[in-house]
């Protein structure tokens, strides 16, 4: 659950992110206080014993943890690309930078007619040591492409990319839209 505000831009009041299920590789159960810089991460032990972990991390303005999408719903057709920070569930929270760069146009069909996305490339900036030893052992997160439909009615119609930064890459579409090859 997110909750933001908009007030000429978009900032963050709370984030909690819970994943969990066969899918995923570890539960995650991660929750983000943007006034105070809080990040508690909830973990379960081999006994079925909760852990919590609280840590205080100065947050910047622009953290996007769990409005993404919305961002990019909102993004005028003329931005150049843009970062946002996002808080990750790594340890007691690690800041990264998301860059975000509109990566063209792709038609679409749905409801029996041709439709266009812009396309959004999601690039995951690790910075410092961290960064470069993920690229050197081929652990660098790949990519998450978003196609956005624009207009009056706005909507994420496909996104391709991992889940959380890691795993499989996943493919999810709107219900009833097919892409091109």
């Amino acid at each position: 659950m997110t909750t933001y505000r908009q007030e000429g831009t978009f900032r963050l009041v709370r984030n909690h992110h819970v994943q969990k299920g066969p899918f995923f590789a570890k539960p995650t159960d991660f929750a983000v206080e943007a006034a105070t810089g809080t990040a508690t991460t909830r973990t379960t032990d081999r006994n079925g014993k909760i852990q919590v972990q609280s840590e205080r991390i100065d947050l910047p303005d622009d953290l996007a943890n769990g409005f993404v999408g919305t961002l990019l719903l909102n993004v005028p057709r003329n931005t150049t690309q843009f970062r946002v920070g996002m808080l990750v569930p790594v340890g007691g929270g690690r800041l990264i930078r998301l860059l975000i760069s509109r990566d063209g146009d792709q038609p679409f069909h749905a409801a029996g007619q041709t439709l266009h996305a812009a396309v959004f490339r999601i690039h995951p900036e690790l910075g410092g040591l961290v960064g470069l030893l993920a690229r050197l052992i081929g652990l660098q997160p790949k990519d998450v492409m978003v196609w956005v439909l624009e207009g009056d009615d706005p909507a994420v119609v496909r996104i391709v990319g991992q889940l959380g930064g890691y795993g499989p890459v996943v493919n999810s579409e709107l219900e009833g839209t097919s892409f091109g090859k």
